[in-house]
């Protein structure tokens, strides 16, 4: 139960109610309204009242729908007059529930969140909407040990985006995990933990975690690296160096959709033009990971040639993820690194055969 509030509330109450009581599929009337405000706010309002407030509040400027409909009345004097009736009020939503659904989804499953900010997102979203839907969203959850345990994901993502607008230069920490399965700080080979001085141009999100496309200042080629394992971040007072002066840039700014094309597993090196024997049965896979930009050719009852531009190391992983059912053709240095590849892995399987007799 609310404390009893001044008459010149009734505006805020009212707008209140409709935020936590409506939708296109829950409606009130204006005698509802009323008894809401009466119970729960302890503020008695006339019907005169309640309706002057509700087309404030749409004159303010928000979206509040509305019927109306004519009742037939004989006044004093036996004459008929019209009364129009207002009802079915609801506040017209920024998002639908479908799509406030999707975003809480999107941090549930989003790998980059620690728990406790996960949890405070999803009520944050869900209070955007009423109490129908928070009904339904307040059983979904995910367990605590799915998330990284960087705390400092939001703080490093406001001073990326800060030095990313100011064109400034960032020095970090970077973790890793070790065999007690925490994250520890990286360190050099002489012990000394290592301090990375980086030049940021984008954030991005992939296979749900968020990644930093950068230059290492010592170096002259992109690097990716996850934000969720950067810890002790600050901004430099220097001026971050240009993209399109790196080697691996062609002497142009950064395009995201052909970088995030070409690294599909966001590994940093060199782009090359793959050609690779693919199963048919992986063509959506092929288009999922490296876009409709690939080529086609010489398709069969069972296999397809497939061509595309992507990072080295990335067609690499890929060609590894789905052996047996990719076969790639050139550049052939890299078919030669998978032959080796996999003979090692199958000379390991083999012995391993050996210790289990």
């Amino acid at each position: 139960m609310y404390t009893k509030q001044p008459k010149k509330l009734a505006i805020v109450n009212i707008l209140d109610i409709l935020k936590r009581y409506t939708d296109e599929d829950h409606r009130l009337s204006q005698k509802e309204i009323q008894d809401i405000l009466e119970r729960e706010y302890e503020m008695k309002l006339d019907r005169k009242a309640a309706k002057r407030n509700l087309m404030n509040l749409i004159e303010f400027g928000y979206d509040i729908n509305y019927s109306e409909s004519v009742r037939i009345f004989k006044d004093k004097n036996g004459e008929e007059q019209e009364n129009v009736i207002l009802s079915d009020f609801y506040l017209v939503r920024e998002f639908t529930d479908s799509e406030l659904r999707l975003l809480i989804d999107s941090v549930l499953f989003s790998n980059h969140i620690p728990y406790k900010q996960d949890r405070e997102l999803v009520k944050k979203l869900a209070s955007l909407s009423n109490i129908y839907f928070k009904s339904r969203v307040k059983h979904i959850a995910r367990m605590p040990e799915d998330k990284t345990d960087n705390k400092q994901l939001f703080y490093n993502i406001e001073l990326l985006d800060e030095a990313i607008g100011k064109g400034r230069r960032v020095r970090f920490h970077y973790l890793e995990y070790r065999s007690d399965k925490k994250p520890h700080k990286r360190r050099d080979k002489d012990g000394k933990v290592r301090e990375y001085e980086i030049n940021p141009y984008q954030l991005v999100a992939k296979e749900g975690k968020y990644y930093l496309i950068c230059n290492n200042h010592k170096y002259d080629t992109v690097g990716n690296y996850r934000v969720d394992r950067m810890t002790d971040m600050e901004i430099l007072p220097f001026q971050r160096r240009a993209f399109h002066t790196l080697t691996d840039s062609d002497g142009r700014p950064l395009d995201l959709k052909e970088y995030m094309e070409k690294h599909i597993y966001m590994f940093a090196g060199e782009n090359i033009r793959a050609v690779f024997r693919a199963d048919k049965s992986m063509i959506s896979d092929v288009i999922d990971l490296f876009g409709k930009d690939v080529k086609f050719s010489d398709e069969s009852d069972k296999e397809i040639t497939v061509t595309a531009d992507v990072n080295e190391l990335a067609m690499e992983q890929f060609a590894k993820a789905y052996t047996p059912y990719v076969e790639i053709i050139k550049p052939v240095s890299l078919r030669e690194r998978m032959i080796h590849n996999l003979s090692a892995g199958l000379e390991k399987y083999q012995k391993g055969k050996q210790h289990e007799r």
